[in-house]
């Protein structure tokens, strides 16, 4: 028997329930891992809530996580039991142990240790496809992101900057601010206390930026498509505030012939080549220093209640780990 956290019911974090669970033995193409730390996320409490329905009642929740083989399926022969490895996908990770294709999982090299794999695989191959494929940022490029303190903001800002881009973050603290700075803003604009638009326009000179990273969604509307310059790109990738509400294409012609994308991880990591690239890719950055990962809060698995009122709350920086 392990224990896992199941939602029998949508609803806030007391439906997160301790309950004990079997795993069984791993079918052909799986591998059984014991989970060593587990990745906090808001698309965690977006399958909580019901915001993301999910397939059926009860589940476990959870996108990512690291651990140890202890068990593999029939034709798995390239994962050794012992071996380290990592994942973000398919959901069920907030579990002692857990079963999991072995197509899915990743090695995590030397150097990375389990904590910051588990808290960097969903937020970094986030920014991996954000930053390298959903909009290709380079030299030259102005990039504003909001929620630049956040999990994934901290990593995408730092790559950002190390790929040649002047970074606009923005939060909605002082501390926070902080933050953003010491992980690769340019400038950064406290929304709760200062002009966004106003703000932007004068650090580009009135032209606007290239791009807006925008996970936070219904606050941040229509202003994200003000900040772009002519032909921009919006790229909505989550929603902390809600959902963006419904609009109308014609407002992309009349704000400036922009672009609006609206990507998910799964899309950029279909196959196992693209999984083994994005995540070679930021692994990379991690080893080579240009990108360094926070972990900033860590729960017991247990507690995972705790966790996501903190999360919901705000009062997180940088990344969140789960220890089971």
């Amino acid at each position: 028997m392990t224990h896992v956290i199941r939602v029998h019911e949508y609803g806030g974090p007391s439906v997160l329930k301790w309950e004990e669970a079997e795993v069984g033995e791993p079918g052909p193409g799986e591998i059984r891992i014991k989970q060593t730390a587990i990745g906090l996320n808001f698309i965690d409490v977006y399958g909580r809530t019901g915001l993301y329905p999910q397939d059926r009642l009860p589940f476990i929740p959870g996108m990512e996580g690291a651990g140890i083989v202890t068990a593999r399926g029939e034709g798995v022969r390239d994962l050794k039991i012992g071996r380290r490895v990592a994942y973000a996908g398919p959901i069920g990770a907030y579990a002692e142990e857990r079963l999991i294709p072995a197509g899915r999982v990743v090695r995590i090299p030397d150097g990375v240790s389990d904590e910051t794999a588990a808290a960097v695989m969903l937020k970094g191959m986030t920014a991996q496809y954000l930053l390298r494929r959903t909009y290709k940022v380079g030299p030259g490029t102005t990039v504003l992101f909001h929620a630049a303190a956040g999990g994934v903001g901290t990593i995408a800002c730092q790559w950002a900057a190390a790929l040649g881009a002047t970074v606009i973050g923005t939060v909605g603290s002082s501390g926070k601010a902080l933050i953003a700075r010491s992980n690769g803003c340019t400038h950064v604009i406290n929304t709760r206390e200062e002009d966004l638009f106003a703000k932007v326009m004068d650090y580009t000179g009135g032209e606007g930026v290239d791009v807006v990273y925008d996970s936070v969604g219904k606050d941040t509307f229509p202003l994200s498509l003000e900040c772009l310059k002519r032909r921009g790109t919006w790229v909505s990738f989550g929603q902390s505030s809600g959902p963006v509400p419904e609009f109308r294409i014609n407002l992309l012609a009349q704000k400036g012939s922009l672009f609006a994308t609206r990507p998910a991880l799964g899309d950029y990591i279909a196959t196992r080549k693209e999984l083994v690239a994005a995540a070679n890719d930021l692994f990379g950055v991690l080893k080579k220093g240009a990108v360094k990962v926070a972990v900033n809060q860590t729960y017991a698995l247990k507690d995972a209640a705790k966790a996501h009122r903190a999360l919901e709350g705000r009062q997180t920086t940088g990344s969140s780990v789960l220890i089971p």
